[in-house]
């Protein structure tokens, strides 16, 4: 029978796609799909019709499409994360089409641990950012070094600053540029070591003289201020050590060496000085009288070891500021007197509704001028301030002067939506 086979192939009656020729090719083939497809090539290369080259692209067609029917065979179902993955896909995109390169897999081969999320290496980051809290919250920045001695003779407190360690890194680089400023309060005199470059264990040994009795000295606090110097911008604060006590370890007869932390702190926590002004009310004329006395104290801004002051008060009502003076220009003091009268007007009925707002500032002729403190009377202010109003209401066209130390001021987003942001710019 297999030459019959072959010549119902050779005779043109026959067509190489009838019944009777497809079955006889299958009994003949045992190997399935691949043994009709050998076939059907056959038939094709026999045809006069077909040229070579199309043969030839078929044969290598149907030859790629029978090795990836049996590649997709060995392939692993997919999860059912993998479907819920598919079924968010966007319908563009053909998932049961993308070759996934399993061919150039080996299969002898581990899984790594390569764009595998590893939890140990975030645990150990967890760690090490509680670590750094802890840290931030001990509110250590190093140590700094320093002696005491009294000057019987001359009457005077002899602070030396030594040396500080372990100073905590500003700069880009991991160093600073630290100086030390020294106090002695509640006096305003200042004085500031020389700045060091580039080091986080700096050695000062620099000497600075207080003139102060002895009786006095249980009153005073030293306060030390160490800051990172910086030429482009403000300098930052790296801490600050305040010794309450001068007696604590000796009674300074002779030089005394003392350690102690540096405290953590954004800003200096020394006071800024005191102002005096006396408040004053008519009833009938609706008149606000507030003098400006004089000031104490307060903080120098120049390089000079002084400031430029003047006095800047504000009429605040509903949160708005209505008008604004100011006094005159004091220089090169730390202590102004000004005995100068701001009035405003103001109806009776108003009064529970307005505030002044009192701003000590040091005059730059070059830049802005700078705010040394502040602090605010009224119905709604605190403390000192509303006590001092309740008062002035209480005693009407009678003078009623008081000192009020001066706070730092600070735009909260209270103050700033109460449009009092261009009250402290000015």
């Amino acid at each position: 029978v297999p030459w019959r086979t072959k010549a119902h192939f050779s005779s043109p009656s026959l067509s190489p796609h009838s019944p009777v020729t497809m079955a006889t090719e299958k009994v003949k083939d045992p190997l399935g799909s691949m043994g009709f497809l050998e076939a059907a090539v056959k038939i094709s290369h026999t045809s006069p019709d077909i040229p070579t080259d199309v043969q030839l692209s078929m044969r290598e067609h149907f030859l790629r499409r029978t090795q990836r029917m049996q590649r997709q065979t060995t392939e692993p179902a997919s999860s059912t994360r993998h479907n819920s993955f598919k079924r968010h896909l966007p319908r563009q995109m053909q998932v049961g089409s993308l070759d996934l390169g399993n061919d150039y897999v080996d299969k002898d081969e581990k899984p790594t641990s390569i764009g595998r999320i590893q939890p140990e290496l975030y645990q150990q980051k967890t760690l090490d950012s509680e670590d750094s809290s802890k840290n931030g919250s001990s509110k250590n920045c190093g140590r700094i070094n320093f002696s005491l001695k009294y000057d019987y003779e001359n009457e005077a407190l002899l602070v030396n600053i030594l040396k500080a360690v372990d100073l905590p890194a500003k700069d880009l680089c991991g160093t600073s540029d630290p100086y030390v400023k020294v106090y002695l309060l509640p006096d305003r005199k200042k004085f500031q070591t020389r700045v060091h470059r580039k080091t986080l264990n700096p050695t000062f040994n620099e000497s600075f003289q207080f003139p102060v009795p002895y009786d006095e000295l249980a009153a005073r606090k030293l306060h030390m201020s160490v800051f990172d110097f910086d030429r482009f911008s403000r300098h930052d604060m790296i801490g600050e050590v305040v010794l309450e006590n001068l007696f604590e370890t000796s009674d300074l007869s002779r030089e005394t060496n003392i350690w102690r932390d540096i405290d953590y702190a954004t800003s200096e926590s020394v006071d800024l000085g005191e102002i005096m002004f006396s408040l004053c009310y008519l009833p009938t004329a609706g008149r606000l009288t507030l003098t400006v006395i004089k000031c104490r104290n307060l903080k120098a801004m120049d390089i000079t070891g002084y400031s430029d002051p003047y006095v800047k008060v504000s009429l605040i009502c509903d949160g708005r500021r209505l008008k604004k003076k100011k006094t005159s220009i004091k220089k090169n003091t730390l202590n102004p007197t000004y005995n100068e009268a701001i009035i405003f007007d103001i109806p009776p009925d108003s009064m529970d509704h307005v505030s002044l707002h009192i701003s000590v500032m040091d005059y730059d002729l070059v830049g802005h001028n700078e705010i040394i403190g502040v602090m605010r009377v009224g119905c709604n202010a605190e403390g000192l301030g509303r006590d001092h109003w309740n008062e002035m209401l209480a005693y009407p066209r009678k003078p009623i002067a008081h000192w009020h130390p001066l706070l730092e001021s600070k735009k909260s987003e209270k103050e700033v939506s109460l449009g009092l942001e261009s009250f402290l710019k000015d």
